[in-house]
Formats: structure tokens, sequence, C-alpha cells
């Protein structure tokens, strides 16, 4: 006699919960679970630890062979979510559950040896989709205040013992409660910040436009300081951004009991990252840090320590906004629409070529460490500015009269003109609308095309300069682009070693 029964979860294409049916079939013969489906290591583990459940919940599996299949067979399945609708499934099939309890209803959790449930990484998005399935969502205890975020009916228990008692029509469970929903966490501000006032300028530049930016500057000149206070001038996450933000944090595993905050993502990897970190891969294909700070910042220290491979894997994902993980076998879409900001020392010694502490080896030090960073990743960064050093008298000056508070207020009102004109952000505007908005009157055009020429910027650098002077123009309250702003934007290219600076003659 045979004996079958299905269950339904999701298996994790990037960000979309696809669905996925378990189909359980309890046949004569030999005493086995056998997994089919394409499942990876952490799926077909699974069997060990359900059969585990089942002898310390006291339920016996009859004998014959019990074939779990997950459904479409040539998805590829990961994770350890899958634990808990092949329990389910199993025990309908035994008939230790009614055969129908299972409709309409995706199950999504890892079960521990003892039966008790565990979170696993993307309750969220899971949640969303049975949400969108029209179905019930059953998960663990733990991932029940994440998973209300989806809304729809959710059932969190803590263990496979409760479950069956609710099913069973005994004990019910209750609907858990959603998660706190943090509007604003603290963010250093930039009153601590003494001195470095064109620096502060380009953050709040930055800010406004999204623009990328990098700071160049010995060792102690506030470069990580300034970076840290970036996410404090953005505005707070949207609605539809917070959701997808969360999305990502949750399928990464990184949403803690369910909260969400509003405040912009701020991810600082060490220099060691390999290129997957950053850009995303590894064997589940998971999110990068460039994913996981989607619609905040991406802050990069030491930027040159970086290995070559994995800052070039930057280059396309900034253009797009988007990571594209290819495999043999599918692929996996990750958004990656980030401000980039990013700091490094002049040169490996670190001083610089002018000042107290200036290096000893002169202009080749910093043309050998600068070379680091390919041309086409340097095109990408709006903004690059020298940082000087903090001098003593910086460091006695009062805390100064704005902070980040005022600053941001100017950001968010540059924001909002740019989301009047619905051409999207000055960073990501496409050609047609620069040309439409972004258009210098007659001395910023000179200026630019001057400029252009001495300082052979490439054609997608003399845009990226335009935008930003649209910016400056939006922090001004301006409706055109004047030459004032084309200047202001231009000072904010530096000339790399090699080329004539303070300090270091110009080697061929």
């Amino acid at each position: 006699m045979q004996t079958c029964a299905n269950a339904t979860t999701v298996a994790f294409q990037g960000l979309e919960a696809r669905r996925v049916e378990v189909q359980v079939q309890l046949t004569p013969g030999t005493g086995a679970i056998v997994i089919v489906g394409l499942g990876d290591k952490a799926v077909s583990e699974a069997r060990e630890r359900v059969r585990a459940a089942f002898a310390s919940i006291g339920l016996a599996i009859p004998p014959g062979r019990l074939v779990v299949n997950l459904a479409p067979a040539d998805m590829p399945k990961e994770g350890t979510h899958y634990d808990l609708p092949i329990a389910l499934a199993m025990m309908a099939a035994i008939g230790a559950l009614p055969h129908d309890a299972l409709d309409g209803v995706v199950c999504f959790g890892e079960v521990g040896l003892d039966g008790s449930l565990a979170a696993a990484p993307g309750a969220l998005p899971a949640a969303m989709a049975a949400h969108g399935m029209g179905a019930a969502f059953v998960c663990p205890e733990v991932c029940g205040s994440e998973a209300a975020w989806a809304g729809g009916e959710v059932l969190a228990a803590p263990s496979l013992l409760s479950l069956v008692n609710h099913f069973r029509g005994g004990a019910a469970l209750k609907p858990p409660e959603r998660g706190d929903l943090i509007a604003g966490a603290g963010v250093p501000d930039l009153r601590d910040v003494r001195g470095q006032e064109q620096a502060k300028r380009a953050l709040e530049i930055a800010a406004a436009g999204a623009h990328n930016l990098l700071f160049v500057g010995p060792p102690g000149a506030g470069k990580s300081m300034l970076a840290q206070r970036l996410p404090g001038l953005l505005p707070p996450l949207a609605s539809e951004e917070l959701l997808e933000v969360s999305m990502l944090h949750s399928v990464a595993g990184l949403l803690e009991r369910g909260r969400l905050t509003r405040t912009r993502p701020f991810r600082a990897p060490h220099h060691s990252a390999s290129m997957a970190a950053l850009v995303g891969g590894g064997l589940r294909a998971k999110p990068g840090e460039i994913s996981l700070a989607h619609q905040g910042v991406l802050f990069l220290d030491e930027l040159p320590e970086f290995s070559q491979q994995a800052l070039d894997a930057l280059r396309q994902p900034l253009e797009t906004g988007q990571v594209l993980i290819a495999r043999a076998n599918h692929h996996v879409t990750y958004p990656a629409r980030i401000l980039l900001a990013a700091a490094m020392n002049p040169c490996r010694c670190g001083g610089g070529g002018v000042g107290v502490g200036a290096c000893r080896r002169g202009p080749r030090c910093a043309i050998d460490y600068q070379a680091r960073l390919s041309g086409p990743l340097l095109d990408r960064i709006d903004i690059q500015l020298d940082v000087p050093p903090v001098t003593a008298a910086d460091l006695a000056l009062p805390p100064p009269p704005e902070g980040t508070a005022e600053a941001a207020a100017r950001v968010l009102r540059a924001r909002e003109a740019q989301s009047g004109r619905g051409a999207g952000l000055n960073a990501v505007l496409d050609q047609p609308s620069l040309e439409k908005i972004a258009t210098p009157d007659a001395p910023g055009a000179a200026l630019l095309a001057k400029a252009a020429e001495s300082l052979a910027l490439s054609a997608r650098a003399y845009h990226r300069t335009l935008k930003v002077a649209r910016t400056i123009a939006d922090l001004d309250g301006s409706d055109g682009v004047r030459r004032i702003h084309v200047a202001e934007a231009l000072s904010l290219k530096r000339q790399w070693a090699g080329a004539e600076q303070p300090g270091f003659a110009k080697v061929s």
C-alpha cells in the first residue's frame, strides 16, 4: 500500500521566493528516507535531523521506504528551512497528522534533534511569498516577529509537538506580534568633527545626489570619522525601500528578533574581504556587502589594500545598481543601489608629499600605491577630495554651530527637488534627463569644456561632473546650473600622482 502527502515551502532565487512542493510517499521496502530534487548537503542531512526529532517526541516511523521529492526537481534547493515541510509531510504520510492539515499552508524552518524548531534565513521573503499565495505561513517561534511583517496568517511554533497539537485541534497557536520598528538608530554627529569644512561640504553633496565619494589623506586626518557620519545625512528609508532592505537582510540572516530600522545601512568590510564577500556569491550565492548596503552606504577604508579583483568587480554594480551572480545551472540577482564612500592614504607610507611626516620615497611611492586603483573604477567615483591633516588649532576650535541635523535638512530639500522632477536622484540620471535639467549656462559650459580638455576627462567623468554640479545647484535652491556650480564640482576632482600636485613633481 502506498501513502502520499504533500507540503508547500519555498526556494530562494535572489530575493524571489519560488513555490516548492514537498511530496512524500511511503512504499513497501527497506526502512530508509530518501530525499531527491536537487537539494544541497543541508537538505540531504534533513533526513537525520527529522528522524532524530521523531524519536525525541515518541513518533515511530513505520516500516517501509519514505521517498521525499522536492518539486520542481530541476530547481536547486539550499538551506535548512526544508526540515519543517519535510517533517510535516512525513507526519501526514504516516498518519500522525490529518491528511488535509497542510492544505493552504507554507512551511519554513529548521528542526532540532529534540523536536524544537530553529530559525532559518529568509523568513520575511518566504512569509511574503506565502501571503501572495493566499496561504498561512508556519515557521519557528523565533521567526514569528519577522514573518508577521508580511501580513496574512502566521503560525509560529516552538516545536514539532506544538504544531501537531495545533493541527489536531489541541492547543491553538497564538499569532505572533511584529518586531519593533526603529524610527532611527543613533548615528554620530558632524559636530564631532573639527575643521575639514570642505570635506563636510563634500559629504553633504554626496548625500544630496547619491554621489560616490573618495577621501585621500594622511592617517589621522578624519577620513573614517567623516564617512561614518554620512548615513546620518541621508533621509530615512521609505516604506518600499525599508521592505526591500529588510528582505535582503533576512535572506542573509541579519534580522534580529524581527526588528526593522528606517536608518539606512552602513557596511564597512575589512580590506581583506574577498570578491565573493563584497559582491556576493559563495556556495549558496548569498548577498555580498554591496547588496547588504543597498539603499545605504558601503564604506571601503584603505581602498588600495583591497584586492584588485574585488575592486574591479564593483564596477558593474556601481553602474547598474544590481549584482548578477552566475552559476552553471542558475542565475541570482540582488539589488545593489549604494552610495560608495571610500578612504585611502596618499601613499603606502601614509604621509604623502608635503609637510611634517612626508614620504621619504617621494612621488614614486604615491604613484605605485595609487596605481592599484584602476582608471575605470575611479571614473565611477564622482567626488575625489584631498583631506589635509588636522592641526592643533583645528582641535582647539569650539564645536561647529551646524551638525548632522542641519545638514540633513538641506539634503532632504535637495532630494525633494530631485524627486519633484521625476527623473530620480542626480547620480542615476539618464542622458536625456541630464541634458534637460543639468545643461549649464554659457560661462559654466565654457569652463567645463576647458576643464574637460585640460584634465582629459572621459565621457563618463564629464557627465558625472555635470551631475555633481546639478546637485550643488539643488543645494543652493537654483533652477539652473551656473558657472559657480560647475567650478565647485570640478574642485572635487583631485589630481592623481604623476600629474602636477602640491609636493610632487610630475613624473613621466
